[in-house]
């Protein structure tokens, strides 16, 4: 290729368009971008996901504004690397239809004849239209991403082990009553294994993997429908 890509400013006035122009330009004439893969790209997705909770948590609206721009960079980065796949192409039009159509079935009081007038009638006809749509779910654990951060994971498994009557006994003692003092709860007991030397997120991944065993355990013995959320 010669010459500069076209502006996409210029081409286009709808900014959604402009930012997939400017990906597709980028991924056939920077050569850092081409060689990406959708691994090697994972780090760089982490890490603008954790700048945009940040931005929400404690920043400006305008480092809220820029943040979300980052991370649709990207939506639209892994878009383009799908696009040239050999097998299975797809690109970002393809992805945005996809969550139209997938919006449309979970939303149909706003886009059919359903009614829901609470937000608990609303998570119904989602739950229900999500179900539908992951049928070949076998266990509540499916779906469930080990990569999720472990406190994050815990309380995904909780609830998906309460859904089939499994119960994991409750810490013994005092309660927190708010949020902020759950936190400084959760701090000083990894303050007290690093105290101790141990590794409070490996134990706690250790916990997980013995709820996912009891939850196992108890579909074996009496299944129930996968729930999900």
């Amino acid at each position: 290729m010669t010459g500069p890509a076209p502006d996409p400013r210029q081409t286009t006035g709808d900014p959604l368009r402009q930012a997939a122009e400017m990906m597709r330009a980028t991924r056939e004439r920077c050569v850092w971008t081409q060689q990406i893969t959708h691994d090697e790209l994972l780090p760089y997705l982490v890490e603008e996901s954790a700048e945009l909770i940040d931005a929400v948590e404690t920043g400006t609206r305008a480092d809220l504004r820029e943040e979300l721009g980052d991370l649709l960079w990207q939506v639209l980065f892994h878009a383009a690397i799908a696009a040239q796949d050999q097998d299975d192409p797809f690109d970002i039009d393809d992805v945005a239809s996809g969550l139209v159509e997938k919006m449309v079935r979970r939303h149909p009081h706003v886009f059919a004849d359903a009614v829901a007038t609470t937000p608990d009638e609303v998570l119904v006809h989602w739950n229900a239209a999500k179900a539908a749509e992951k049928r070949a779910r076998r266990s509540v654990l499916d779906g469930v991403s080990p990569h999720m951060p472990s406190l994050a994971l815990a309380q995904k498994l909780l609830s998906r082990a309460d859904s089939i009557g499994v119960a994991p006994a409750a810490t013994e003692g005092q309660m927190p009553g708010t949020e902020a003092e759950l936190g400084a709860a959760l701090l000083g007991l990894v303050a007290a294994a690093r105290e101790r030397g141990w590794d409070a997120e490996r134990a706690l991944r250790g916990a997980i993997r013995g709820l996912e065993g009891e939850i196992r355990a108890a579909e074996e013995v009496a299944p129930h429908p996968p729930v999900v959320e």
